[in-house]
């Protein structure tokens, strides 16, 4: 990366204070940047290292007022962070535009359809009937079962597992070792203890635009699809299980745990190491506290919740005030206890 301020203003649609013509090579973060690095400011927290910060380029907001001079140049637009956003997705689009064509050492079968611009890395299997969109990324280790299929644009990065028939849309991102299609928990007890497994013979189906992180597992489901729908953003760790429905842009921390047939909404947020029971739906724009558990459906929209089991989030706080004066109280009563008799024994 070697680029102009003027450059990046255009990209950014920004406006220069100082040097037009400065050039940075790479990112730092404001604390810590160097010359010849850009930083951004958005959080007032930290303004005052721009007034210290070593970078050459930092982008802040048009309605920032300056305390005291900078070294910096500055290049000012509506939001910070949004444009800092940009800035680094084209970055990352421009890392990886030279990765095209199948590298040797991967094997591709030929009843696979392989679509213009892919690259499919060393050690990558496609198998037969597969489907890889044009511009898809497939790293290193990546499996991708008999008729599965990869949108365009996608990235599948290191030893990710995409099982036969299932799903990915286009422009997703799924992370190391993460494995879609999976069988689901699904076993029939019998009458002597054991176990008879239940075979899952439906698929897991994931939108566009759909982030999936590190060794997060979706189970397929035991007849139709786990639908992950467009938007949806998961983080690392997560398990999401057989015949789930995740709705659009819904974000799931890591460490949260999904039972079957959960339906959730869209743009639910649930918080780290958060989790669900089986069977129920929660409702369009939920908040879920991290390690919260929720054990029945949450029917009215925009409910925020926490605990285990989780409760109304303000009234849960309410209760969490209360038990840590609960030890007063038990003092109080007892001394309130002890006056009551002693004013019985008078009468």
């Amino acid at each position: 990366m070697q680029f102009t301020a003027e450059q990046i203003a255009q990209l950014i649609n920004a406006t220069i204070e100082g040097n037009s013509q400065i050039v940075v090579t790479g990112f730092g973060k404001i604390e810590e940047a160097k010359e010849g690095e850009l930083s951004f400011l958005s959080n007032p927290k930290y303004e005052d290292f721009l007034y210290t910060t070593g970078a050459s380029l930092v982008i802040v907001n048009d309605s920032l007022v300056l305390k005291q001079p900078v070294k910096a140049s500055l290049l000012r637009v509506a939001d910070a962070y949004a444009a800092f956003a940009i800035l680094l997705d084209a970055y990352s689009k421009l890392r990886v535009s030279h990765l095209k064509g199948i590298e040797e050492g991967s094997f591709v079968h030929p009843n696979a359809h392989i679509g213009e611009n892919v690259y499919i890395a060393r050690f990558a299997y496609i198998s037969a009937g597969a489907v890889i969109g044009d511009n898809a990324i497939i790293y290193p280790g990546v499996f991708i079962g008999e008729k599965a299929k990869v949108g365009k644009n996608s990235i599948l990065n290191a030893n990710v597992s995409l099982y036969h028939d299932c799903i990915i849309g286009d422009n997703a991102i799924v992370h190391a070792g993460a494995v879609i299609g999976s069988d689901g928990f699904g076993f029939a007890p019998n009458p002597d203890g054991t176990y008879t497994k239940v075979p899952q013979i439906g698929i897991v189906h994931i939108g566009n635009n759909v982030e999936i992180g590190a060794n997060t597992t979706i189970d397929r489901s035991t007849m139709g699809a786990t639908i992950i729908h467009d938007g949806v953003k998961i983080d690392n760790l997560v398990q999401i299980a057989h015949n789930v429905e995740i709705g659009k842009n819904t974000a799931i921390a890591a460490l949260a745990g999904i039972s079957g047939s959960t339906k959730i909404g869209k743009n639910v947020i649930m918080g780290g190491q958060s989790g669900t029971a089986g069977h129920i739906q929660i409702a369009d724009f939920t908040k879920i506290n991290g390690q919260s558990g929720v054990g029945k459906s949450i029917t009215t929209p925009g409910t925020s919740v926490t605990g285990t089991p989780a409760f109304d989030y303000v009234p849960m706080l309410k209760a969490q005030v209360i038990a840590r004066t609960l030890p007063d109280m038990e003092k109080r009563l007892k001394a309130l206890e002890l006056e009551l008799a002693q004013l019985k024994n008078q009468l």
